[in-house]
């Protein structure tokens, strides 16, 4: 097989010149991401002529920042693209898919269904996908936001009846002694039959056709190069994992970075449309979402 960065130069569009280019990079200090952009991140993956960096947010103050386009490549939230949409693309690799689990909705008591739709919920931020599904799932519920590490200790001491968990918390809710009410994305496919797309990568349009499609082609490969290298991109990514074991961590990066990660698929790609019209013709998203996919 030929390596990885060499499959980088050989599928870039972009005519480097002589001088460096750096593109910036943001993304959530999470295991999933530092996995995703390992080959990146340590120079396993190059494109002659560009100089990435890296900046590690967490998500909600991605979404933030992305409102002015500060960084050239950033991960970002779904809920989040339409408000962005004039400034950024979305890249057709590095997408978080749930197939069939999602962010959870968990609480110290065992409520039902119908029981949560009635309690105020901490969430990790309102441009999150995960506040998105809650939306949809219960119009209307009462949230207030709470950093997302912090919401399953806000719930244990009892400053809110049930919270809305990403990331890790996904893995780890039940030691603390919680029960899951409800996993979205789980009630997303039995809803639409498709997963749930949480989180992507945008890039800026101001970079040019040629650009994005190299840049995007070197995200492409640095998830081929941590699924081809897989024990030292885990081993990279562990210093992300918060409080996971390895085997821990190994699963939940096998939850959101897999060969969806490298592709959407159809049906992926349908998701992400229905997600944002629905969230739409609800009322929860204004913008009507234009989504244009690079790679």
């Amino acid at each position: 097989m030929i390596p990885v960065s060499e499959q980088t130069i050989k599928n870039s569009s972009y005519t480097a010149t002589a001088d460096v280019r750096e593109i910036t990079v943001a993304h959530s200090p999470d295991s999933d991401d530092a996995f995703m952009f390992y080959g990146l991140a340590t120079n396993k993956v190059r494109v002659p002529g560009l100089k990435f960096t890296h900046t590690l947010c967490d998500i909600q103050t991605l979404n933030q920042k992305a409102h002015d386009g500060i960084y050239d490549v950033t991960a970002i939230s779904f809920h989040a693209y339409p408000y962005i949409q004039d400034k950024y693309a979305l890249m057709a690799c590095g997408g978080s898919v749930g197939e069939g689990y999602g962010p959870m909705v968990v609480s110290p008591r065992a409520f039902t269904e119908s029981e949560i739709k009635k309690k105020r919920i901490a969430v990790p931020g309102t441009l999150t996908t995960a506040y998105l599904a809650l939306q949809l799932f219960a119009p209307g519920i009462e949230t207030e936001v709470v950093p997302f590490d912090q919401i399953i200790p806000q719930v244990l001491e009892g400053k809110y009846e049930a919270g809305l968990i990403i990331h890790e918390g996904q893995l780890t809710y039940d030691k603390s002694g919680l029960h899951r009410v409800v996993d979205l994305g789980r009630w997303w496919q039995k809803v639409t039959g498709l997963p749930l797309p949480l989180g992507g990568n945008a890039i800026r349009r101001a970079l040019g056709p040629d650009l994005m499609s190299a840049v995007t082609g070197a995200l492409r490969d640095s998830i081929q190069y941590g699924l081809e290298h897989r024990e030292e991109a885990l081993s990279y990514a562990m210093q992300f994992a918060r409080d996971l074991d390895v085997q821990s961590a190994d699963k939940f990066i096998g939850m959101y970075v897999n060969e969806r990660t490298l592709d959407y698929g159809p049906d992926g790609r349908e998701a992400v449309r229905r997600l944002l019209d629905m969230g739409n013709k609800a009322g929860i998203i204004g913008p009507e979402a234009r989504v244009d996919w690079v790679g």
